[in-house]
């Protein structure tokens, strides 16, 4: 993490001043803004290598921070929210949010978390170097290429729903673990967050299922795991 650059965004000086002190522990150059406005103009200044962004602020919601960043780069965002219930992630991951964090946290954990987006980021490969494609007349998926197509339109995904849909396209048809999941796409510092999963799987469906509440490739198998259908 040496080296790398990081906002934050946040209204409440306590927590700009934690993760101030947690991050700069790691080595890595730190800049800091009270409020949405300031933490866009921070962002076209300096060009961070990562965004933390609180979501309830006063001038410009978070929410917002992330879609106008999101049009320019496609650098790791981790969202801080007081509101830990699906719609709040959901509308996160509209925004092109790559993670969220609830308040309150331990900054360990948001240390831990940063490491594992940035180490995310700037892999070379999603998940593994094993490629893998899929298409039929609905749905075409070219991991090497990173083409994504529904009906022959192109899907944007951000980074970790590619991660997602990489890994489980690399293994076709098999029952994967929540846990294998966690460690395989987000890392390690996930491994007791199910809901990650969960969470992601709802809205990659959202993306590419023809009906999201009746999936034909990205299956549940209760008390098991997901898994990619080749269908037919």
């Amino acid at each position: 993490m040496e080296k790398k650059r990081i906002l934050v965004v946040d209204d409440d000086p306590v927590i700009i001043e934690l993760l101030v002190s947690a991050l700069a522990e790691a080595g890595v150059e730190i800049y800091t803004a009270n409020n949405g406005r300031e933490g866009l103009q921070k962002f076209y200044a300096q060009r961070p290598d990562l965004v933390i962004s609180d979501v309830m602020m006063p001038d410009m919601e978070g929410w917002e921070i992330c879609r106008i960043i999101r049009q320019l780069s496609d650098v790791p965002i981790i969202m801080l929210t007081i509101q830990a219930d699906d719609t709040q992630i959901i509308r996160g991951l509209d925004s092109g949010a790559d993670d969220y964090i609830t308040k309150p946290f331990n900054a360990k954990v948001v240390l831990a978390r940063v490491r594992a987006a940035l180490r995310r980021a700037y892999q070379s490969t999603p998940v593994n170097n094993k490629s893998a494609t899929y298409s039929d007349s609905y749905l075409t998926i070219d991991i090497e290429h990173n083409l994504v197509t529904v009906c022959g339109e192109p899907i944007k995904l951000t980074s970790l729903e590619y991660r997602l849909l990489a890994y489980l396209l690399q293994h076709p048809n098999r029952v994967l673990t929540t846990q294998q999941i966690l460690e395989n796409v987000w890392g390690w510092e996930y491994q007791d967050e199910a809901s990650h999963v969960r969470i992601y799987m709802w809205h990659l469906r959202q993306k590419l299922e023809a009906d999201p509440k009746k999936p034909k490739y990205l299956l549940t198998e209760y008390g098991l795991g997901y898994r990619f259908n080749t269908v037919g």
